[in-house]
């Protein structure tokens, strides 16, 4: 990039930035504390040789609240090829002595995690990733799984959850572009796990735990397989009757709409697909939430000219009994600035029903994304605030948002009280490296 082209960039970062400042102090309803840095590293990545390669950064940040305030982060160290959780008390202190590596496998890159912090079981921490296993396929891949028993001070031996040589853990678009982190992991209000993940070869399995981990049913073919276009992006959501929802979209198809599948019995079987966003446009990386009225909520990204320009990050939901979902709604548009790309959203919902959206922002002139974007609804679903900053990311000198492994990730995380917790990794190549968590609270006026 030239230095003109660099200054221009900059520029308009920080008129993003400024505009989202201002919709923060008029519409935001979210009060926001100090950031917490969470780690930090190097900004080098060489040229990828599979598991030699040399990549030296922090990346690739998750979390999750429960509801007494208790954040747990995990994050990957690519210099160390491992995965590693710190979790922090409500008054945003550390409360392990240091990260504790949680995937322990220094010879292959471990990336792209999901976390649960159960709120009935105040010790237990379950963390799903992917580990970057070459065992005969076209790609390398498996699903892992690890908990703990002891609030995160250690974690049992990770588990092999997919064990297959098909590429598990990457999201196509196309044969040459793809997303890994193309999983996820939820816990229903049983205590019941839900994992969901796809392949580069197109299938998306899922299975589930019933004793917290110890031990996961056989693997359940939802989508996919001969003739099929590649699954992407599972997302996963449990409503408070045990009913499993799972949406994703497809790859091969510039107007892929968002599908959508439930199972009624806890996840013992699914229902036959049905796309819920039926448009001529790309729908990618969906998100979901179910509230206690049994309403669906669903966040993606949608694009008309097909999966790649600039997306804006959309809203619908259907109703329990409601035959399908609302027109959708455009919720990313930043007052007072050019239009600016956003795609990958993550929804969180709180105990009053309170909606959160967060996603990531794509200023004109980059290629990767800068800072991150974020709107709440206070009644549902029916209105939002102004899209704004999340304040503190999307400083130009932090350089672009991670993870440079694929962008389907979590970095939102909700708690019934309307506590908030963000993360976001930077990469400044030669400046380094940083993961940091990000904590607001709902004002009380809102409520």
């Amino acid at each position: 990039m030239s230095g003109r082209s660099q200054l221009v960039v900059l520029v308009v970062i920080a008129a993003i930035a400024l505009a989202g400042s201002r919709a923060a102090s008029i519409g935001s309803a979210v009060t926001w504390r100090e950031p917490i840095e969470v780690a930090s590293g190097a900004a080098f990545r060489g040229p990828w040789r599979m598991n030699d390669s040399v990549f030296d950064f922090v990346d690739d940040p998750t979390v999750a609240i429960d509801n007494r305030g208790q954040v747990g982060v995990v994050w990957a160290d690519h210099s160390r090829k491992d995965i590693f959780f710190q979790r922090y008390g409500p008054d945003g202190k550390a409360q392990l002595d240091a990260p504790v590596n949680v995937s322990r496998s220094p010879r292959i890159f471990s990336w792209l995690p999901r976390l649960v912090l159960p709120v009935n079981e105040p010790m237990a921490v379950y963390i799903l990733w992917q580990e970057i296993v070459f065992s005969g396929g076209s790609h390398g891949g498996d699903i892992f799984f690890a908990r703990s028993v002891d609030g995160g001070r250690s974690f049992n031996g990770p588990v092999n959850l997919s064990n297959s040589p098909a590429g598990d853990g990457k999201g196509r678009l196309s044969v040459e572009h793809w997303h890994n982190g193309s999983l996820d992991l939820v816990q229903g209000p049983s205590g019941h796990l839900h994992v969901a993940w796809t392949e580069y070869e197109g299938r998306l399995w899922y299975r589930r735990s019933t004793d917290g981990g110890g031990s996961f049913s056989k693997p359940l073919l939802v989508a996919g397989g001969e003739g099929a276009k590649p699954a992407r992006g599972p997302a996963l959501a449990v409503g408070d009757r045990g009913t499993v929802y799972m949406a994703w979209t497809v790859g091969e198809d510039p107007a892929a709409g968002i599908r959508m599948v439930r199972s009624t019995n806890g996840g013992q079987s699914f229902g036959e697909p049905r796309i819920v966003t039926p448009s001529r446009a790309h729908g990618d990386a969906p998100k979901m939430a179910v509230d206690s009225r049994g309403t669906v909520h669903l966040v993606y990204a949608e694009n008309p000219t097909g999966p790649s320009g600039r997306y804006p990050v959309l809203y619908t939901r259907r109703a329990e009994g409601a035959q399908a979902f609302e027109a959708p709604r455009t919720i990313s548009a930043l007052p007072g600035v050019q239009p600016v790309g956003a795609g990958f959203p993550a929804l969180g919902l709180d105990g009053a029903d309170r909606l959160h959206v967060v996603w990531e922002l794509f200023p004109a002139g980059t290629g990767r994304p800068r800072g991150l974007g974020m709107t709440t609804s206070t009644d549902g679903g029916a209105t939002f605030t102004a899209a704004s900053i999340v304040p503190g990311t999307g400083d130009p000198r932090d350089g672009f948002n991670g993870s440079q492994q694929g962008l389907l990730m979590r970095k939102l995380a909700v708690n019934a009280s309307g506590a908030i917790a963000v993360v976001n990794s930077t990469f400044q190549a030669d400046g380094g490296s940083r993961v940091r968590l990000f904590r607001g609270q709902l004002e009380e006026a809102s409520r």
